[in-house]
């Protein structure tokens, strides 16, 4: 893989909270799949970006229509939760709020999940939006295979793996064909997966194939070698570049697995990851490091700045490393945010 075409490329994820308060902006169902909706959010947010950051290049396309098929500004993973039949809540000031299924039964219908009302809706859209724009751009976050079996079966999925493990790798199969023919789908369409599991991808030439992990924080080392990193390689060799997105504090924990990995192009490393750990099992790998939103609304500009060079520097420099902060909460200032890029840009000169 190409490396990024910015040098320590920086994104930053305001929360729904911050945009609710801060520019008037609600997350109800019309947001996510009303197309006129859909579209003027965006540019209305890139337009806020461009206000107060508009220095760091944010918000540069403030004056563009476009016909972005899910948030780009968001970290929200539910479209496939509510195809797979979680009910899913929408709120003005919250991301969309999937409730676990409760299912007992350790298969799906795949073909289900295609003829669901979500993804109707999602059809709507997106038709709605070539058909007056002429294409289609971005994405939809598309989770990961744990992710969602645990929306589906709840925690008891963690016990099956011990009783059930056979019908455990069966369902897992099962939840990467549907993901997989999602993201084929969307990918067709619009050349992309991933910017909306983290919007550092747009900086890199050729589209990553981003896999959140986000619950393998619950699991074992040795459960993920036997359940899902099978899953892994071969999205690996199917999907380049290839992406694991791990927002939880202990990447590290897996480091010796991911290494395992021959083509693991990009590594999104969770707050509190051992970074010189992850750069020794992972020399050739881009480190994407996310700065913790709670600790940033309590730090100074200067603290900030620290943060930020202690963290490149842990990951080996800023050749093979990017920055982001997700989910920052209403309370930030935009000197804080500031400190994030002013620091990005003085590494990389």
């Amino acid at each position: 893989m190409k490396t990024a075409e910015t040098r320590l490329p920086v994104e930053i994820v305001l929360a729904p909270d911050w945009w609710h308060a801060h520019a008037g902006i609600a997350f109800d169902e019309d947001f996510f799949f009303h197309p006129l909706r859909r579209v003027e959010a965006e540019r209305r947010m890139e337009q806020v970006l461009y206000d107060r950051w508009g220095e760091f290049g944010l918000g540069k396309d403030r004056d563009r229509d476009l016909p972005i098929v899910g948030a780009t500004h968001l970290a929200a993973g539910f479209l496939l939760s509510e195809m797979l039949g979680c009910r899913v809540e929408y709120c003005a000031d919250r991301p969309p709020t999937v409730h676990a299924a409760g299912r007992a039964e350790l298969a799906i219908d795949e073909d289900a999940a295609f003829r669901s009302d979500a993804f109707r809706r999602f059809e709507r859209l997106t038709e709605a939006l070539k058909q007056r724009h002429g294409y289609l751009t971005g994405d939809a976050n598309w989770g990961g295979i744990l992710n969602l079996g645990m929306d589906l079966h709840g925690q008891m999925l963690l016990m099956d793996m011990i009783e059930r493990p056979g019908e455990v790798r069966d369902y897992f199969r099962q939840i990467g064909s549907v993901i997989e023919r999602f993201v084929g789908l969307i990918e067709h369409e619009t050349g992309t997966s991933s910017i909306s599991v983290n919007r550092n991808v747009i900086h890199f030439p050729e589209p990553i194939f981003l896999h959140s992990e986000c619950s393998h924080t619950m699991i074992s080392v040795s459960h993920y070698e036997q359940f899902l990193m099978p899953l892994d390689l071969a999205w690996s060799e199917r999907h380049r570049p290839f992406g694991i997105h791990y927002c939880g504090p202990d990447p590290h924990r897996f480091a010796g697995s991911f290494a395992k990995i021959p083509h693991l192009d990009f590594l999104d490393v969770g707050w509190g990851g051992d970074l010189k750990a992850l750069r020794a099992a992972l020399p050739n790998t881009f480190l994407n490091i996310r700065l913790s939103p709670v600790d940033i609304v309590k730090q100074t500009p200067e603290e900030i700045g620290q943060t930020v060079r202690h963290s490149v520097a842990e990951a080996g420099g800023p050749a093979l490393a990017g920055v982001c902060c997700i989910n920052i909460d209403k309370t930030v200032t935009d000197e804080q945010i500031a400190a994030i890029f002013q620091t990005a840009d003085d590494l990389r000169t």
